[in-house]
Formats: C-alpha cells, structure tokens, sequence
C-alpha cells in the first residue's frame, strides 16, 4: 500500500518562506517512491516579505498558505486541517520560513517558540510512533519540541579543510557568497557556513550528530530523519541527493 505522507510548507522563496529546490527534492523523491502526498501549510501572515534579489525585506504583506501554494501548484491544504490519522509520516523542508513563519527561532534562537497547533501535531505524530523528517534548518523544531532527540544540520565547524596553509581563522569573515574570496580564489571558505546552528541545538539538549550533505541520519528511537541540505554551500545535486536519503529513510519507517 501506498505511504502517505503529509508536507508542510512555510511559504515559497529561501529568504521568507520554504526553500524551493528542497521542497522539489522531496516531492520528487516521494512521488519516485510511489507515495501519496497532500501538502500542508499555517494560514497565517508571513513574518516578512524579503526582495530576494536584494536580500532586503519589503513593506508587503504575504500569506503563508496562499503562497505555499505557488510550490503545491494550488493543491495546499490549511494545517488546520491536517488529520494525524490519514498520514504515514510527516515531512518538513527547509528555508527561512521555517524560522520566521513556523516558529521565532530568526528571532529567539534556542530560546524560541514553535507555532502551537504545528508544535501539537508534531507532538502527535511522534506519540503515535509516526515517523518526522525535516531537513536543512527544520530539525531545530524537533530539537525544541523532542528533547533529547538526535539530528543533524550537517557539520559543527564552519571550514572543513585548509588550502594553501590557511586556517580557519584566516578566512573567518570573509564573505560567504561566493564561496571564494576575491582575494583568495583558491581559498575554499564556509562550507557550512551555519554551523553554530549544530551548537545551539547541543544547548538544547540534543544530540547533533556531524553528517555530510548527502546523507541523513536516523534517530530509531524517535522515527527522526534528518539531513543537512542547504545548511552546506554544496551543489544542488548533493542536496538533492542527501534529501533522496533522507525520504528513503523516512518512508522504511512509516
């Protein structure tokens, strides 16, 4: 029988809302498995709008559900809605909006709040021995909601390796976009260049266990299946694959 799985989305665009190219990769991945999928997403008012060319947010307003819907071609559900019992597994991607619109944590950090009928049914999913899955900055909801639990957001240290006799202290503030400095060109820098999240969710009382972007890890005790994604300046085949891992998990456990 067909795994159903229930998506949540936070929007549509990396600096606002769900981080698309993640969203596609699981979509794509659940649909190559044979999976039945209803996407879900709060009907509510961004944090924000961010002009994603300039990085900068804007005086607009946006609604988190109806722009959702650019990514479901329509076909979104309010979370509202969402029924525990019709579903195998829950799977949530990435993107600011998961820090911004399903919880404070661009805000608050540890010490944030997750938005409460999302903190229910990730409570109820986990009660139920369901299976969550959450890439790139998502897992920090399962770090708040499951203490103890272990994750991954990919590496803890934000330069993997040294080239050309610099260390890490070398190229720290260097600019992180594009990956090589001007004045370095053959300095790779900031690989993971959000690794103090690892650190913060440590604080939390969790486990992060350091993995590559094209790998998940697996916490068996909680049905948690977690993958860096783009918390790594990587490729976006890398993402994509990582995130095929990732789903292929999650649904062995459903």
């Amino acid at each position: 029988m067909a795994k159903r799985v229930a998506v949540i989305l936070s929007g549509c665009g990396v600096y606002d809302g769900t981080e698309i190219h993640e969203a596609s990769a699981v979509l794509v991945h659940l649909s190559r498995a044979g999976a039945k999928v209803q996407m879900f997403a709060p009907n509510a008012d961004q944090m924000h709008v961010v002009n994603h060319c300039e990085g900068k947010p804007t005086e607009e307003k946006r609604n988190i559900l109806q722009e959702s819907a650019r990514i479901a071609r329509g076909d979104v559900t309010d979370l509202a809605n969402l029924d525990v019992s019709a579903f195998d597994a829950l799977i949530i991607p990435g993107g600011f909006g998961v820090a911004k619109n399903l919880s404070d944590w661009a805000v608050k950090n540890k010490d944030c709040t997750i938005q409460p009928h999302l903190e229910k049914l990730i409570k109820a999913f986990h009660k139920a021995g369901k299976p969550l899955a959450m890439c790139c900055i998502s897992p920090i909801l399962a770090a708040k909601i499951l203490p103890g639990c272990e994750l991954t957001v990919g590496q803890d240290i934000e330069c993997e390796k040294c080239v050309n006799g610099f260390s890490s202290s070398d190229v720290y503030g260097y600019k992180r976009n594009p990956i090589y400095n001007s004045n370095f060109p053959s300095l790779f820098v900031f690989r993971w260049p959000n690794a103090q999240t690892a650190g913060a969710v440590k604080e939390m009382g969790c486990k992060h266990v350091n993995t590559d972007v094209e790998k998940a890890h697996v916490d068996v005790k909680n049905k948690l299946v977690t993958t860096s994604a783009f918390m790594c300046n990587a490729p976006i085949h890398s993402v994509f694959d990582g995130i095929g891992v990732m789903v292929k998990e999650t649904l062995k456990l459903a």
